[in-house]
């Protein structure tokens, strides 16, 4: 798998997640500081290429190389100065391999251990050699960028930046470890290291080590004004002795919390330093899934995603799934060649009576829709929940729904729980996305979860319909859901969206619906480049209220891009009704252009507007006029 991106492409978009402590994950594994940590590189390597992979399956983005004490005066005192350059090359090469194209690796570089006031003019020139010679390993060997960590001196810092800034374009992390009091072991304030640092040339700037996420917090604050990004990697408070061991007591949960505090507060990039382990950063994965507005992760979890949809099946326990045709109606209908298959777009009150929403599902089956689909919360609003409305509807009239599974307010307990439920209750339709965070919506510092997002949930509906929980136990019968997944066909990052899709479909997803598409031209292209996946697609279609709904729409709403062409058709037909007929027209020519090519039409009317969806519908002949005009009475 490959890279979407640079690292520094993908610093500028932030936030972004790096990974926890490999000292302390050395000797809880049973690695004591006699055996210099670097030189397990040589080893061990199967040990250190094991706790960066797990890192990179808790999230993190950025995984930095075991070579924090790899520079000759520090191995020269443990005797290993010959093996310089396979340690800090070794160091790469695990870090490389752990990564397998899914995160980004920097190779760390530490304080030399000497005291930049106490040195000889010539002894300032060796250490100046000694970063110079540790940095040009790490990049020979391949690293994305270089992290200078845990200086307790912004003087040797300065020194070690203006040493490797010469040999490379390469992003460059520079960080500091400060003292309880919030300064350098020589004196300097966060503010004054993060403007000598920007001076020397430091893409980030930032504080890590010493303290935990507390004290951090006001590190960060102190040097955001600066105005470069900062990173924050703290260690899991102070260490206590515990039976022998030096324990950090902050759990991931407390690191969780703070993560969400860091990024609000602005910071770019968090991760951990010393006690900090893949739980620790796993906690903090959601709070980064969140602050990047809910999108999925950059890089995919760990193995291809179709070994993991063909994982259920090479487990002993695993049992075959129910036909995709037999799960519900919907997947009958949607497996089959004969008619277009309709879902519109019905979501639930914001208060307590859905009898608004059940009738207009009655007007809309009496015209012929085939399902309707509900949201889950959309743009992070507060609405009866999904599923409550699903029942009602298939009570009341006996017509079926696709309910909307979000990754935004559901931990992985929360989410099996629900799956299990929703299957029990026969609602077997769903579509299955990440979710917009909360900072979109009416409770913008309400807590999201994200554990997973929307590709490790088809991954557990997939394994649930082998007869599998999450964690490969046998749940006693096989479930049957007739699963979907979005896509964006006019993303902005358009190459990365048909990687994300790709993915989605081999994690289970059974067939595509799209977000609202109003250039013919775009979702021909799209239709196109999937053309080897073979999965049927239902093309969304949103009409257009007025010129203002299209210009929130596309200004404000995550995934929405609306050409401004058709933005200034809808601002030259002015507002009220004709307007309206207009953004109809608009959805109308969008499905004739492609109507050949898909399976069905995904309507989502403004407002309640469900009639819209109907008229859009009448241009190909779908929809049963005077029987939905009997039926609704708005």
């Amino acid at each position: 798998m490959n890279l979407p991106c640079t690292l520094a492409e993908r610093l500028r978009r932030g936030p972004v997640l790096f990974d926890g402590a490999m000292g302390t994950e050395l000797y809880q594994r049973g690695q004591f500081i006699n055996n210099p940590f670097e030189g397990i590189n040589l080893r061990e390597p199967d040990l250190v290429r094991r706790i960066h992979r797990e890192y990179v399956d808790a999230g993190a983005e950025v995984i930095e190389t075991n070579t924090f004490a790899a520079n000759r005066l520090k191995l020269r005192r443990v005797g290993l100065e010959d093996e310089h350059d396979a340690i800090n090359r070794t160091g790469v090469n695990l870090a490389r391999e752990a990564a397998a194209g899914r995160a980004w690796v920097v190779g760390a570089i530490g304080p030399s251990g000497k005291r930049w006031v106490e040195l000889t003019d010539r002894e300032r020139d060796e250490l100046c050699a000694v970063f110079v010679d540790q940095a040009t390993v790490l990049l020979d060997a391949g690293v994305d960028g270089l992290s200078l960590e845990t200086f307790g001196t912004l003087e040797e810092l300065r020194v070690a930046l203006r040493s490797v800034r010469s040999l490379t374009d390469l992003p460059i992390l520079a960080s500091a470890a400060f003292l309880g009091n919030g300064v350098t072991a020589d004196g300097a304030a966060p503010d004054v290291v993060a403007r000598a640092l920007a001076s020397g040339g430091a893409d980030l700037v930032g504080a890590n080590c010493a303290d935990g996420p507390m004290e951090l917090h006001a590190i960060a604050e102190a040097m955001l004004p600066v105005g470069r990004p900062v990173a924050i990697l703290p260690n899991a408070g102070y260490p206590k002795h515990v039976d022998g061991r030096m324990i950090y007591m902050a759990t991931p949960e407390y690191f969780g919390v703070f993560a969400r505090r860091f990024l609000k507060l602005g910071v770019t990039a968090i991760g951990g330093c010393c006690g900090t382990s893949p739980a620790h950063i796993r906690a903090m994965s959601g709070a980064v899934r969140m602050m990047s507005g809910g999108t999925e992760p950059a890089i995919a979890p760990s193995m291809s995603v179709r070994e993991r949809q063909d994982t259920p099946a090479l487990t002993d326990e695993a049992t075959a799934p129910v036909p995709f045709a037999e799960r519900s109606s919907l997947a009958g209908r949607i497996a089959g060649t004969e008619g277009f298959v309709v879902s519109v777009e019905v979501n639930p009150p914001t208060g307590l009576d859905p009898s608004r929403a059940i009738e207009g599902a009655r007007m809309l089956q009496a015209a012929g829709v085939d399902v309707i689909n509900i949201a889950d919360g959309p743009r992070a609003s507060v609405r009866m929940s999904n599923w409550a409305l699903a029942l009602e509807v298939q009570r009341a009239i006996g017509m079926e729904a696709i309910v909307h599974l979000c990754a935004r307010d559901r931990n992985l307990l929360g989410l099996q729980s629900d799956l299990l439920a929703y299957h029990q209750l026969g609602l077997r339709n769903l579509v299955v996305i990440t979710g917009d965070p909360p900072k979109l919506g009416d409770y913008p510092h309400a807590t999201a979860v994200f554990d997973l997002d929307s590709i490790g949930i088809l991954r557990m509906v997939n394994q649930l319909n082998h007869g599998l929980n999450p964690v490969g136990r046998a749940i006693g019968a096989t479930t049957a859901f007739a699963a979907a997944c979005g896509v964006e066909p006019a993303a902005l990052d358009y190459d990365r969206e048909l990687r994300r899709l790709e993915e989605k479909v081999e994690a289970g997803a059974s067939w595509i619906m799209t977000q609202p598409v109003y250039d013919p031209t775009v979702l021909e292209r799209f239709l196109d480049d999937i053309e080897d996946f073979e999965v049927p697609v239902l093309v969304g279609l949103m009409p257009l209220a007025s010129h203002r709904n299209a210009e929130f729409l596309h200004n404000e709403v995550p995934g929405m891009q609306i050409p401004q062409h058709i933005r200034d058709r809808m601002e030259r037909v002015g507002r009220g009704p004709a307007a309206r007929a207009e953004g109809v027209r608009i959805a109308q020519e969008a499905l004739l252009a492609v109507r050949a090519r898909v399976r069905g039409a995904y309507i989502m009317p403004p407002f309640g507007r469900w009639e819209a969806a109907v008229e859009i519908l009448e241009c190909i002949g779908y929809a049963r006029p005077d029987a939905w005009r009997e039926t609704w009475r708005d």
